[in-house]
């Protein structure tokens, strides 16, 4: 047996780098806000992706805002600004 409890615990740990959730940063339970959770995270995950998995309606709100979403907008020699 251990002498250190905590030493028990750790020998005894099921869990590896392998199991963490990539999305969660590497935590091994869920958060509330994970992609394999949460629906509305899912489906906001997969906007940025795929923009044409909005649904009309989003579409519709983001077009009154006047936001373009659209897969690389950039099609010229895009700059990005150097401020922090």
């Amino acid at each position: 047996m251990f002498a250190n409890p905590s030493a028990s615990w750790y020998h005894s740990n099921q869990y590896s780098a392998q199991a963490a959730c990539e999305h969660c940063g590497g935590i091994v339970r869920h958060e509330k806000w994970c992609i394999t959770r949460d629906a509305l995270v899912q489906y906001a995950y997969s906007v940025v992706l795929e923009p044409e998995n909005l649904t009309l309606c989003d579409r519709l709100i983001l077009h009154a805002l006047g936001v373009s979403w659209e897969k690389n907008p950039c099609t010229g020699a895009c700059r990005q600004s150097d401020e922090s």
